[in-house]
């Protein structure tokens, strides 16, 4: 998703594999479109060719099948009617009917039987898919292995344990419970810091033995105090810690 439908547009946000959405604009030669995800709210412009449009029948058809969530780093389903393989991330939506190994997507039917989860909202399962993202390499705006951002990388872990929450690092520090201290928190929180100005401007997944799991440069695990993170091999605090909140 961009910013504007221009060549000095910028990414600001990824839509992966079975996101929808609604069409909120378009411009004149309707190549770029402007669309407000539906599982976040989020605003931003695409292009016109990577999308598939689905009448409301559709749509309502596929909303009824309980969906799954791609767990794999990089995964494939082929299109029977094209033969061609579209490349899966994790956190790609699958409604895929019970007992089967295909799905339909508007009038395209995909054949796939890579790995997947329901999701299940527990500290283990959120570390568990948060470790698999160590080492994929910062991207603003970004979602995916080959390149996600703070925030991207909380709220896809949250995905594949069940849990939907908001897209930016400030819209994710107003949900769920704070907690007082940080010696409440437990693995699977998550962990808030702010600019000098107090604006919130990071976010990681508090782990055991007081670290945390963050995408900063890379997605890493350094050290958590009540002061912020703390980096190792720098022997210095790169963030603050302002808040840490409890979606548990």
């Amino acid at each position: 998703m961009r910013s504007e439908p221009s060549h000095r547009s910028e990414l600001v946000n990824q839509m992966i594999f079975g996101e929808t959405f609604t069409v909120v604009g378009q411009t004149r030669n309707q190549e770029w479109l402007e669309i407000k995800l539906h599982h976040d709210k989020y605003v931003g412009w695409v292009d016109s060719q990577q999308v598939v449009r689905m009448s409301k029948a559709d749509h309502e058809s596929l909303m009824s099948i309980d969906p799954c969530f791609s767990t794999q780093t990089v995964d494939m389903c082929t299109n029977r009617n094209t033969n061609q393989t579209t490349i899966l991330v994790p956190g790609s939506v699958l409604r895929v009917p019970e007992n089967q190994d295909c799905f339909s997507v508007g009038e395209d039917v995909f054949d796939w039987q890579g790995e997947s989860t329901k999701g299940e909202m527990t500290r283990e399962s959120l570390i568990h898919f948060a470790l698999g993202f160590v080492n994929a390499p910062y991207l603003w705006g970004g979602r995916t292995p080959l390149g996600i951002d703070c925030s991207g990388f909380s709220q896809i872990v949250y995905r594949l344990a069940g849990r939907f929450i908001p897209r930016d690092a400030s819209q994710q520090a107003k949900v769920g419970n704070v907690l007082g201290f940080i010696e409440e928190s437990m693995p699977g929180d998550l962990a808030f810091f702010d600019n000098d100005e107090g604006k919130i401007t990071h976010v990681g997944i508090v782990l055991p033995h007081n670290q945390i799991i963050h995408a900063s440069g890379i997605v890493r695990i350094d050290g958590l105090d009540q002061y912020g993170i703390y980096r190792r091999d720098k022997q210095t605090h790169t963030h603050r810690l302002r808040l840490i909140r409890s979606l548990f």
